[in-house]
């Protein structure tokens, strides 16, 4: 397929009249919508604004790629928009953007035009085609070029190899897999013939893996490059010298990847956590940290938990007691619900997570005993914090199992993972468990469900208070998370009160600063009103990361308001006694909770007006920072 099957006359605009990134966003959205490949112009914008949310698509050299995948799309098209003057787009390089191609994909797109999206990302690596797209005056001329740039592609698809040339691999991926993951793989690939070296790009996209490296090509590799922003496999890597970046690295920087992995200045990959260079000690997947361990068990854990959470929540509907097949009120959707939610979703909740935490720390030959151990700490009566532990302990026996095997003959090489891991790390995280950990843990946990039954309302509500304030401290860094986490740890314990404070608390920094923006304009800048509609939806969404941009511009100010507000809406959360069975859905799930909702919505909206107002009163007019500035 052709880019210029999906990219028409009627999807060009070659005046864009927008000043903002907001409103070209709207404004090629609007000319994706009237030529009909739309079929929920607002859902498709709230994909776009998603994406734009985990990183610019402002990839820099003038140039914006918004792209979403979603069935919002009716039909696969890009949308072409052209500004002279040029728009501040966030960009990777400061500097506006001129050329703009939305890319509206489907859920269901086959690989043909996910292929095809993929190489106008690589189109406009060339400086030249940018040129011509600058400089056309009609609509024809800008097919006419990517025509042009299509025959040119045909002719030198095949990549250069010689014995005599260096041999680089690369990786590359991003989180959507259509413009990225391709733009790295294709400047990668440009400067490395410009360099004459040889280099070949695995892509993870949208559309799968493609052009996967081989053992052989590994083996023979002199360095790896891995310029990603999800994961990919690297066990495979393992005694390899590995760059990893992310994604917009490969893109803005190919050169200085290329330089490096030819100087071989980069790290030994080894997958039992040890990654050296010239004998000094490197930061590695195996070594990055608890928290990011951490994140990685309750990232992959929160489906479950947000799944089942909000089947049992629906059972309720029916009656507290209505799964119970004994009581008057029994109905059997009720107990289907519950049965699906609590019996299943929940069941899977802790092995998940410490399944996740132990593959974080020790890869895939981790996952294995930390799921057994997870269970065991499920079924013990160990809890979350029962699952923390055991994902912990399974993560670091396997990394020395790993070391304590390293010596045995390679000719044993390959049952380590299908035997020798397994065997021994679930054998010794099973025992250490069920002997050691289990017990006390569990007593642990029964000793603060009682304390948190037993507090007094004055007691409860200053657990609203602190809770709510932690989520607004670093807005999903690591104080968020703790509280979050803890949030978790609670409803696994049956107690659902305090991760309504905790939810109530995340909505309100967004919420706050949002409602701030509308009420004191002359408070904040064009771009800061505009983020200011966004944080509306991002609030309701339960998404604290929102307010982040207007943190880092004023923390000053902002954070202080933001920590208020909602330390009072996670107080109110615990004075009307709401309780929260499902840990995340924002505004979706309020019609669920514990207690009355619309007290529920009442504690959020006052502690979003609280960090409104605070934040409006403390913050100077724009005009006045600018005189300062000035003088």
């Amino acid at each position: 397929m052709k880019i210029t099957d999906l990219l028409t006359k009627d999807t060009i605009l070659l005046n864009l009249q927008s000043q903002s990134k907001e409103a070209v966003i709207d404004e090629l959205i609007g000319k994706l919508n009237t030529a009909g490949k739309l079929n929920d112009k607002e859902a498709y914008k709230e994909a776009i604004l998603a994406r734009e949310s985990q990183s610019t698509t402002g990839i820099g050299e003038g140039i914006a790629i918004p792209h979403a995948k979603t069935n919002a799309v009716s039909e696969p098209a890009i949308a072409f928009g052209r500004s002279t003057d040029g728009i501040d787009y966030e960009s990777l390089d400061g500097q506006n953007a001129h050329l703009f191609f939305m890319i509206a994909a489907y859920e269901g797109a086959n690989n043909d035009h996910l292929e095809t999206l993929s190489r106008l990302s690589s189109f406009l690596m060339d400086p030249n085609f940018r040129s011509k797209l600058e400089s056309a005056r009609t609509e024809k001329e800008i097919l006419d070029a990517i025509d042009v740039k299509e025959k040119e592609m045909e002719k030198d698809e095949a990549p250069t190899s010689s014995s005599s040339k260096r041999k680089i691999l690369a990786v590359t991926a991003c989180p959507t897999g259509i413009a990225h993951t391709y733009m790295a793989a294709d400047a990668l690939k440009a400067k490395a013939k410009e360099m004459d070296v040889h280099l070949k790009v695995e892509t993870n996209g949208s559309s799968g893996i493609k052009n996967a490296l081989t053992k052989e090509e590994i083996e023979e590799a002199d360095a790896i490059i891995v310029a990603a922003d999800k994961q990919v496999e690297m066990e495979r890597f393992n005694g390899k010298h590995v760059i990893q970046v992310p994604v917009a690295q490969g893109i803005r920087k190919p050169q200085q990847l290329i330089q490096q992995a030819l100087d071989q200045d980069a790290p030994i990959y080894r997958s039992n956590g040890d990654t050296t260079v010239d004998n000094k000690k490197s930061d590695s997947p195996g070594r990055s940290g608890f928290y990011k361990h951490l994140m990685s068990g309750v990232s992959n854990m929160l489906p479950f938990v947000v799944g089942g959470g909000i089947l049992i929540a629906i059972s309720f509907i029916f009656g507290i007691n209505a799964a119970d097949p004994k009581d008057p009120s029994y109905h059997p959707i009720a107990e289907a619900l519950s049965t699906i939610g609590g019996g299943n979703a929940f069941a899977l909740m802790i092995p998940v997570l410490a399944g996740f935490i132990a593959m974080s720390i020790a890869d895939r030959p981790g996952f294995a005993p930390g799921m057994v151990g997870g269970f065991m700490a499920a079924s013990g009566g160990a809890g979350f914090l029962g699952g923390l532990i055991a994902g912990f302990l399974a993560g670091y026996l396997v990394v020395g199992l790993k070391k304590l095997f390293s010596s045995l003959p390679q000719s044993l090489e390959g049952i380590k993972p299908v035997l020798l891991y397994p065997l021994f790390g679930i054998l010794l995280t099973g025992l250490i468990m069920m002997f050691i950990v289990i017990e006390p843990v569990k007593a642990l946990n029964d000793a603060l469900t009682l304390w948190l039954k037993g507090m007094g309302t004055g007691n409860l509500v200053f657990l609203g208070l602190i809770l709510g304030g932690m989520m607004a401290v670093d807005m999903g860094g690591p104080i968020n998370k703790a509280a979050f986490t803890f949030g978790i740890a609670m409803i696994d314990a049956g107690n659902f009160a305090p991760h309504a404070a905790i939810m109530a608390g995340g909505m309100v920094p967004p919420l706050g600063l949002a409602l701030s923006t509308t009420l004191f304009k002359k408070k904040y800048t064009k771009a800061e009103q505009e983020a200011g509609k966004t944080n509306y939806i991002m609030g309701a969404s339960f998404i604290t990361e929102g307010a982040i941009p207007f943190a880092a511009a004023d923390p000053g100010r902002v954070i202080p308001a933001a920590v208020i507000g909602s330390a009072v809406a996670g107080a109110l959360s615990m004075v009307f006694g709401i309780g929260l069975p499902a840990p995340h859905g924002g505004a979706f799930v309020i019609p669920i909770v514990n207690g009355n909702p619309l007290l529920y919505v009442l504690a959020i909206l006052i502690g979003s007006i609280v960090t409104a107002f605070i934040a409006g009163m403390l913050k100077k007019e724009v005009q006045e920072d600018k005189k300062e500035l000035a003088a």
